[in-house]
C-alpha cells in the first residue's frame, strides 16, 4: 500500500466527526466559582479563535436535578450564548445544597465539550467580610454609618466606653439605614465601636471590622462655657468696682468724719453782708461810746465794789 494511502487512512481515523455539532473547539479551561458576601461568579479561561467571536453557555446542577431529575441540567438564561468570561450565579444558587456548574463555548454551529468544575459548591462557603463602619460624634451621640450589603445581611455590632472594656454593649441590626443612633456618651467621654456579618440562612458570621474610637464634645464646650463666664465676671467687676469704691469711701467719710449740724438758734437766717455790715455799725458805736475815767474815780469806785 503506497504511504500516501496509509498516510491518508490514518489522519481520516484521527481527525473527529463534524456530524451532530461535535467539538472542533476546545472546551473553557481554568473553571472556578468566586463566591463573597453571599454574591457567586462562575469564571474561566477565554477559548481563542483568530477572527471569530466564540460565545459561550452555563449550567448548573442541584441537589434535586441529581437526585430527582435523571441528573438534568438547568441553562442559566442570563450566561447563554454570552461572550463574557464571566457568570453570575447568585440568583441561582439560592439553597445551601451542593451544586454542579459547566461551561463549554459555541462558535456557529460548533460547541465544544463541557468544562465542568471541580468538586461541588455550596453556597455556605462564600467568605464573608467584616462590614464598611464609620464611627460618628455627633454632639454627645455616639453613631455608626454602615454599608447596606443586601437583604440577607444582619450587623452585630459592639460599643463600649474606652477603658471600660468589661462593659461592652451590643446592637443587632437586621435593616441598615444611613445612620444609627447606638448610644448618648458622657461629654469629653471617648467610645469605640466595631461591627461583624451575620448571615442567617448559612448561620455564619464574618470577623469584626477594625475597631474605631470617636471622642464625645465637653471638654471643648465646657472651656468656652468657662471662659465665658470668666469675662462677664470680669467686666462685671471692671464696671462695678469705681463704683463700690465710692461708696466704701463714703461710708468711711461719714463714720470717721461726720457732718456737724448748727442748732436752730446759731442759724442766722439774714444773708451774710447784712451780718458783716451790722457788726460794723455796732463796732463804730462802740468806739464812740468809748469814755475815758480818771485813775482816781476808778480807784474809788474799785473800793466800794470791794466793800
Amino acid at each position: 500500500m503506497p504511504a500516501e494511502l496509509i498516510c491518508l487512512f490514518l489522519c481520516t481515523l484521527s481527525a473527529p466527526s463534524l456530524s451532530g455539532g461535535d467539538a472542533l473547539l476546545p472546551a473553557p479551561q481554568s473553571i472556578s466559582i468566586v463566591s463573597t458576601n453571599m454574591k457567586h461568579f462562575l469564571t474561566w479561561s477565554p477559548v481563542i479563535v483568530q477572527g471569530a467571536t466564540v460565545r459561550y453557555s452555563v449550567e448548573f446542577q442541584g441537589e434535586y436535578e441529581r437526585e430527582y431529575a435523571n441528573g438534568s441540567w438547568i441553562p442559566i438564561s442570563e450566561c447563554s450564548f454570552t461572550t463574557a468570561t464571566i457568570c453570575n450565579l447568585t440568583e441561582d444558587i439560592s439553597a445551601s445544597v451542593a451544586y454542579k456548574l459547566r461551561v463549554r463555548a459555541e462558535l456557529g454551529a460548533t460547541r465544544s465539550q463541557w468544562g465542568t468544575t471541580k468538586g461541588f459548591f455550596n453556597r455556605a462557603m462564600t467568605s464573608l467580610t467584616p462590614p464598611l463602619l464609620r464611627a460618628v460624634a455627633d454632639g454627645h451621640h455616639l453613631l455608626v454609618e454602615l454599608a447596606d450589603m443586601g437583604p440577607s445581611f444582619q450587623f452585630r455590632v459592639l460599643y463600649w466606653r474606652k477603658g471600660q472594656e468589661s462593659r461592652v454593649q451590643q446592637k443587632v441590626l437586621k435593616e441598615v439605614s444611613s445612620v444609627v443612633h447606638l448610644d448618648t456618651m458622657e461629654a469629653g467621654a471617648e467610645y469605640c465601636v466595631k461591627a461583624q456579618t451575620h448571615v442567617q440562612a448559612i448561620n455564619r458570621s464574618s470577623s469584626f471590622s477594625p475597631t474605631q474610637c470617636v471622642r464625645a464634645q465637653g471638654d471643648r464646650s465646657m472651656w468656652l462655657v468657662t471662659a465665658l463666664i470668666s469675662s462677664a465676671g470680669f467686666a462685671v467687676a471692671v464696671l462695678t468696682l469705681p463704683l463700690i469704691t465710692w461708696k466704701i469711701s463714703k461710708i468711711f467719710q461719714y463714720s470717721c468724719c461726720p457732718a456737724a449740724v448748727l442748732p436752730d438758734t446759731l442759724k442766722e437766717s439774714e444773708p451774710p453782708t447784712q451780718l458783716i455790715l451790722r457788726g460794723s455799725e455796732e463796732a463804730e458805736q462802740c468806739d464812740l461810746m468809748v469814755v475815758v475815767t480818771p485813775s482816781e474815780e476808778v480807784l474809788q469806785l474799785w473800793i466800794q465794789r470791794a466793800l
